[in-house]
């Protein structure tokens, strides 16, 4: 880091490239934050795994159920800023920690089945998101040495893929065996079980090169960071509106049955684990090629279902592509963002992508619930397969130049 500590709203200059434990690469504390990052994505794709029985026993609509992202979302946009600069004196490892039991308080909330509170157990888990992934890679950049940080985001990474491939599933067939709210009280003891690895293995990491609003304000006006802004709010929209509303698809218009789509959700999930070690290959040889075509893959995957979803096989085929496609997004945008377009500025450089996430995860419920509530299920396709493909135009007119 290169900035210079003038008042509280500017950072504190550090070295990232030198890990705080001179002792050699902390692998169990990263090893840590990938179970951190498998907990917060399984608690936030759940509601889709679920979505039908909610709405039946809340009595509420598909696309009020839908909202339930929003509302997770617009908690993570709010919070990523907001906890980087509360939490800017804390020791990084008291706020991992800290996001950790708001993951699990809002995976309790979650599971009671009365509307408001499950509401607000998707704020407090939105709240523990944008907490969580906005110091994620910083705190990951300080775990181990420069040559070996690749490897430990990939790990850290590992985590999304994972519950990539087996929030869905999971979700569904618990779901559909023991109540809706059994995947939750079950991701609830499973972030506990994190919460205490997190609390053995990370070693206590005082806030160095911490985000201030002046800093974020500095990131913000990078060139390189608005394209890439862009690409994340195209990207994200499009690909959590068809995730949200995959489960009403499949069930109107290949007709699956809850066995069927328990297969295709776990192939999305396969495709996603497969994506993101992909991704990271392609991501060392040319960024912009991941960066541009996981969002065209997504957006080939979208045109199949809405042209061609009626075929079970093809429906198959193209969710499993979507997944694959959804495995690569997150190497290449935090790729592209944090170590990339603000290499200095890592921390205020994750914080301002969470933050877009989420805006852009929100925006992609918002819309895709009101497309489904009043269209039908497969105009979400069509927002999906526009938005994702301006978003891969974007990349390959706007993107990275420099190979990294």
């Amino acid at each position: 880091m290169t900035q210079h500590a003038t008042g509280v709203m500017d950072a504190v200059p550090h070295d990232p490239e030198v890990p705080d434990q001179r002792s050699g690469p902390a692998w169990g504390a990263v090893i840590s934050l990938a179970l951190g990052t498998f907990g917060l994505v399984t608690a936030e794709v759940l509601p889709a795994s679920v979505l039908t029985p909610v709405a039946d026993d809340l009595g509420v609509s598909y696309g009020a159920v839908g909202q339930a992202l929003t509302a997770t979302a617009v908690a993570a946009a709010i919070s990523a800023p907001t906890m980087a600069i509360i939490t800017k004196r804390l020791d990084r490892k008291t706020v991992i920690c800290a996001m950790t039991l708001l993951l699990i308080l809002s995976n309790v909330l979650s599971a009671v089945a009365w509307s408001p509170v499950f509401l607000t157990g998707r704020v407090v888990l939105g709240i523990a998101l944008g907490g969580f992934w906005s110091i994620s890679a910083s705190v990951g950049r300080r775990l181990v040495p420069s040559h070996l940080l690749a490897r430990a985001l990939l790990i850290i990474l590992s985590g999304v893929s994972v519950a990539g491939v087996c929030a869905a599933p999971f979700g569904v067939y618990v779901g559909d065996s023991w109540g809706w709210q059994a995947p939750f009280m079950v991701a609830a003891v499973v972030g506990a079980a994190t919460l205490l690895v997190q609390l053995i293995t990370i070693p206590k990491l005082p806030p160095v090169g911490v985000t201030g609003l002046r800093s974020l304000l500095d990131v913000a006006k990078n060139p390189t960071i608005k394209v890439a802004i862009l690409v994340i709010l195209l990207t994200a929209s499009g690909h959590f509106a068809g995730l949200a509303y995959m489960r009403p698809f499949l069930e109107k218009v290949p007709v699956l049955d809850a066995e069927e789509i328990l297969q295709v959700l776990l192939a999305f999930g396969i495709g996603g684990f497969f994506g993101h070690f992909a991704g990271s290959f392609v991501a060392r040889h040319s960024l912009k090629a991941v960066a541009a075509l996981a969002p065209l893959l997504i957006a080939i995957a979208a045109v199949s279902l809405l042209t061609l979803g009626a075929s079970a096989s093809v429906a198959r085929i193209a969710v499993a592509v979507w997944g694959f496609a959804g495995g690569a997004v997150p190497v290449g945008l935090q790729t592209w963002m944090v170590l990339h377009a603000a290499p200095e500025q890592a921390e205020s450089a994750g914080v301002l992508m969470v933050a877009t996430f989420q805006v852009a995860i929100a925006a992609g419920a918002i819309f895709g619930g009101l497309l489904v509530d009043h269209i039908s299920p497969t105009a979400v396709f069509a927002y999906s397969a526009v938005a994702t493909f301006l978003a891969a135009l974007t990349v390959f007119l706007l993107g990275p130049k420099r190979e990294i």
